[in-house]
Order: structure tokens, then sequence, then C-alpha cells
């Protein structure tokens, strides 16, 4: 049974805030907690006694963890072994030493890419190890269930609460620009203003167009995520989304609106498309009370704006 009864979490470690989730968190609990934070070079998460050090020092009473290797198809296609092992090690460390510090409550970012490739849809979280991994981000999926399946044994064995939350696609202030390892939606920003700056006749994005993929504002799930705080008896994992989705070229043709380009948009069949289809059962969630606020057509706008803003203050994101 889910109680709405909020523990008393004063001091909150928020593992990788400098990210575009972190930084979301940081902004939703200004003012309602002491937030913790360490930048890399204060704290590896792969080192586990630099954890273990850190949490014993900073004794933080709650964490949410969104710190990870994180990359599109390229980048998972790239460096497979560092998307396993950083991202395994970092979850290992950090909920075994929130364990052994007493933390009393961990909130674990998975991801709805691990779910099947070929799961029912919309993705329930019963999915969850039903079928094989989409191979183009199969070594980040693995690590992330490895966090995420230890959560639910450190719950299952010593009665804590730790669970897990599943955010489907995410965008918004902060997101990574790269022009190979960013996501889809920020690498549709960013080519479609380059040609709309250069003057373009056309912009060509990969695969058929035809995949359909859901996005979340950031901002919504660092809501999402401080509510669930809040609640205790959870399921081991949760869905975070719209449960809304609709094809790549849809969501080109919006960015193309948002941005202004007037060209030609064409797709490029050679190149890999990823999942055919993702979009998340949201029900679960929804029985908790929180349902998203921002919808893409204005997150877009909003986020296309600040897109221009990190451009001018030469604060791009391009890693």
């Amino acid at each position: 049974m889910i109680s709405t009864k909020s523990p008393p979490f004063q001091r909150i470690y928020i593992a990788g805030h400098r990210g575009m989730v972190g930084a979301a968190l940081c902004r939703a609990l200004r003012g309602k907690a002491d937030v913790i934070t360490a930048t890399r070079s204060e704290l590896d998460l792969t080192d586990r006694q630099s954890v273990d050090r850190f949490f014993a020092s900073e004794k933080p009473d709650a964490v949410i963890f969104a710190a990870a290797k994180v990359g599109g198809i390229v980048a998972n296609n790239t460096y497979p072994v560092q998307f396993l092992a950083e991202n395994a090690t970092m979850a290992i460390n950090a909920v075994s030493s929130a364990y052994e510090h007493s933390v009393k409550r961990f909130l674990f970012l998975g991801s709805t890419c691990i779910y099947p490739r070929d799961c029912p849809q919309p993705m329930r979280e019963e999915s969850l190890l039903t079928g094989p991994l989409e191979q183009t981000n199969e070594a980040y999926a693995i690590a992330k269930i490895a966090g995420l399946k230890l959560c639910q044994y450190y719950r299952r064995q010593y009665g804590v609460e730790y669970t897990s939350a599943m955010p489907t696609n995410l965008y918004g202030p902060g997101d990574n620009y790269h022009p190979e390892n960013s996501h889809v939606l920020p690498a549709l920003i960013r080519r479609f203003h380059e040609a709309m700056v250069e003057g373009a006749a056309s912009v060509t994005i990969w695969g058929t167009g035809t995949p359909r993929r859901e996005f979340l504002h950031v901002d919504d799930l660092a809501e999402g995520l401080v509510h669930l705080l809040g609640l205790t008896g959870l399921p081991d994992w949760l869905n975070i989304g719209t449960g809304k989705d609709l094809p790549i070229l849809e969501l080109a043709r919006a960015i193309a609106d948002v941005v202004g380009f007037k060209g030609e948009i064409h797709t490029d069949p050679t190149r890999p498309d990823g999942t055919p289809v993702k979009c998340t059962d949201v029900s679960r969630i929804h029985e908790t009370g929180w349902h998203h606020q921002i919808e893409l057509t204005d997150g877009l706008r909003q986020t296309y704006q600040c897109f221009l803003e990190e451009v001018g203050r030469g604060e791009l994101r391009l890693v």
C-alpha cells in the first residue's frame, strides 16, 4: 500500500547533479531540502573507497541516483565496454555504500531503454527481462538493469526503501548537443538550427522516420522523482513518462517548425532505426497522483529557447 506521508529527509544527495536530470532535480529541490552534490573531481563514483568516504562524511539520509555515462546510438555502439563497466560500477558502489552508511531512501534512475526490444506496447513494468534487449544500447541497458535489480535485492533482503524509476526519453535545459553522441531530440534541434542559420535547402534525418518515441520534459521528471521520494511502499520500479508517443519524422517536423527551418526533410533508411516503438504504460505512477504537466509542443519551444541562450553564453553542452 502506497502512503503519501513524507519521510523526514533533510539531506538529499543528488548523484550526477551537473547532468540534465541532476540539474533539474536541484532546481526542484531548491528550498525544500539540504541538497548534497559532488563533482567528478570531488567524487569518483567508480572508486568504492572514495564513495565510502563521501557517504561517511556527508551522511545523506536519501539519495537520488542520476549519475550515468549516457549517449546515443553511435556512442553506445562505439564504446560498449565503457557504457557497461562504468555504469554498473557506479551503481553497485553507490547502492552498496548507501546501505552500509544507513541511507534511509535510495531512488535509482533506470531507463525505458532497458526493456526488451520487442516487448508489448505500451511498456509495462512487468516486461523487464522478458526478452532480448535492443542491440544498439545493450551494454548500457545491462548496467542499468544491474543497478535496478541490486536495489530490489537490498529491499528484499534488508527491508530498505530502495526503489527505481524508469524515465522515458528526456529533453530540456542542459541537454547534450554533441553532433554524434547526443540523443535524437537534441540532435535534431541542433541540426535544424544550423541548417536554418546556413540557409540549407534540406535536412536528412537518420533512419526511416517511422519509429515511434515518447518524450518527457526533464522538469516534469524532476517533479515526479521528488514526488516519489515522499512515498513509501512503492513497487520495485515505476515508469515515468507521458504515455504518448509520435513518429520520429513527425518530431522532426515539429522541431523544424519551432526552429523556423523552411526546407525539406529527408530520411536515410541506410541508417539504423533502433527500437521500432517505445511508449510507457504510466498507470502505476498515475495511481500515486503524479501526471506530467509540460506538453511536447510547449516543451520544444522552451527547450529551443534554452538552446539559444546556452549558445549565446558559450555554455552549450557537447559531451
